[in-house]
């Protein structure tokens, strides 16, 4: 295996969530496309990252949506991430906080979904 190459994150509303992974997050989109049945394949991305997301949900999967992440997201300086994402309106639900392993911080996507946000350790 060479690298993840993406994570499906459970949505409500595609282009809200579409909204919110591109202009508060700063992701670009990699593809946005038709999928059937009214939905489209979503996939963004960091520029220069190599692991995706991917904004669809399957069907039958909708008690998915609004859960806890599996998949942590991590920064090299948590502070100034909390404030930059804070200022374009990210919802945290636990400000950056240190642990015996390092510090994190939690928020919630625009569908309700939360994600652990990490500090890259030196």
């Amino acid at each position: 295996m060479l690298k993840i190459k993406f994570c499906t994150i459970p949505v409500t509303d595609q282009e809200r969530a579409l909204q919110f992974y591109t202009e508060k997050l700063g992701c670009e989109v990699l593809t946005d496309q038709p999928f059937g049945n009214g939905t489209r394949w979503i996939e963004v991305a960091w520029p220069e990252r190599e692991t995706a997301f991917v904004l669809f949900t399957p069907p039958g999967m909708d008690d998915r949506i609004g859960g806890f992440s599996m998949a942590s997201l991590s920064t090299d300086n948590i502070e100034d991430t909390y404030s930059h994402l804070g200022s374009k309106g990210v919802e945290f639900v636990e400000p950056p906080t240190r642990q015996p392993w390092g510090i994190q911080a939690i928020f919630k996507d625009s569908e309700g979904n939360s994600f652990v946000l990490t500090q890259e350790q030196a």
